[in-house]
């Protein structure tokens, strides 16, 4: 696996894109409704194995640059701004600051980082493409707006890359001293890639009419196929998902923070409960491992080959 991960290149990328949207959507929605910590700890684990497996070097940045910050900030936020709870760890200008304020505010934290990374992941997985596919037909113009903005972030950072690149060959340096001139400097970068895009907005809507955009009875090209393959996944995805949907619907898996920390003693059922979870959580990670490694392996055979012709 390369430092930048393995990208759009991974095999459960390449499954169909219902299951790769029920997928994420069903983990979110898990990860949301759920403040257990045992549930918590497997979403934010899962969520940095895999975006780490898809993005590499820059998964792991944005874990430890942003997400693990912003986890902290939220935990000491509720710690001291709460003063519900009943364990009292200290006064601070009269304000009782509670254990379990400090636990809730740690828990909203990992729910809260582990769907930024799971997000992070459903950015490489489920691209434009796919979302034109599953929604192109049901809400058409709903699905062309969020296609275009999930398209626009990325396009606009390199756009603004590539002027930024040109300004500097030009002799206008960003890194001057002056903060009237750097305003100035970024102000003029800003208004030329905002122009750019005005421009390719204008050609993109002459395209579109072109080919026929809205008319009745158009058809849209497509190479998703759902496979045999997909249907063991979603079954298997499916038992595991809905298992432990379940057990959070039945209260086995529910934790109260306030006024004192409850919770279910550790049963059968929240083991089986958990153990379907990390099932489903490992299921994607697993299968775009085997396929890198099985794909590395066929490399390094067909390397040896190679030499073994040279050698003869």
């Amino acid at each position: 696996m390369s430092q930048n991960g393995i990208g759009e290149t991974g095999e459960f990328t390449r499954c169909h894109p219902s299951l790769n949207f029920f997928y994420f959507i069903w983990i979110v929605c898990l990860t949301m409704f759920t403040t257990h910590p045992l549930f918590l700890l497997l979403s934010f684990l899962g969520a940095c194995i895999y975006a780490i497996l898809l993005r590499g070097k820059r998964a792991a940045h944005f874990l430890f640059g942003a997400v693990l910050p912003l986890v902290i900030l939220m935990a000491l936020f509720n710690l001291f701004f709460t003063h519900n709870g009943a364990t009292v760890l200290f006064y601070l200008n009269d304000q009782r600051i509670t254990l379990e304020a400090g636990l809730y505010g740690l828990a909203s934290g990992v729910m809260f980082g582990s769907v930024l990374l799971w997000f992070y992941s459903f950015q490489v997985i489920v691209t434009t493409d796919k979302f034109l596919y599953l929604f192109g037909r049901i809400v058409p113009s709903l699905a062309l707006t969020i296609s275009m903005v999930m398209r626009y972030i990325p396009l606009l950072k390199q756009r603004f890359a590539e002027v930024a690149a040109g300004q500097r060959c030009m002799g206008r340096n960003p890194s001057m001293k002056n903060p009237i001139k750097k305003i100035r400097q970024a102000a003029k970068e800003i208004s030329i890639v905002i122009a750019w895009s005005l421009e390719a907005s204008i050609e993109t809507g002459d395209s579109m009419e072109a080919r026929g955009y809205g008319l009745k009875g158009r058809t849209s090209f497509h190479l998703y196929h759902f496979t045999v393959r997909d249907l063991k996944l979603f079954v298997l995805l499916g038992c595991t998902g809905i298992l432990a949907a379940a057990g959070c619907l039945m209260g086995g898996m529910r934790m109260y923070y306030y006024p004192v920390v409850q919770y279910h003693p550790l049963s059968g059922m929240q083991v089986a409960v958990a153990a379907a979870y990390a099932v489903f959580l490992a299921v994607p990670m697993l299968l775009d491992a085997y396929s890198q490694r099985k794909w590395e392996q066929d490399r390094n055979s067909v390397y040896e080959k190679d030499d073994r012709v040279k050698e003869c």
